[in-house]
């Protein structure tokens, strides 16, 4: 059974005022992965300083990267066919 494992980094704790910064996806078939997927994000905002305390990741990082809809088409391409578990 194959299915996916996600990891998103964001500007902060709140999904009404945060936005995303990294995402990575790896789909496991059970036995290895067998897909995987990562990116930087450019957020919406400016990443807060104690976002990049916790990441690593700053708004240097992330200003050539595209926004989250200039890969919604991908992450959704990737997820849409193994069921999908948050971590």
């Amino acid at each position: 059974m194959e299915y996916a494992i996600v990891d998103i980094e964001t500007t902060g704790g709140s999904a009404a005022t945060g936005s995303i910064t990294e995402i990575a996806i790896r789909i496991f078939d059970g036995t290895k992965v067998i897909e995987s997927y990562e990116t930087l994000v450019k957020p919406q905002h400016n990443i807060p300083p104690y976002i990049t305390l916790l990441t690593g990741i700053n708004d240097a990082m992330v200003e050539d990267h595209m926004p989250f809809e200039g890969i919604a088409k991908d992450v959704f391409s990737l997820l849409h066919g193994p069921h999908f578990c948050g971590s």
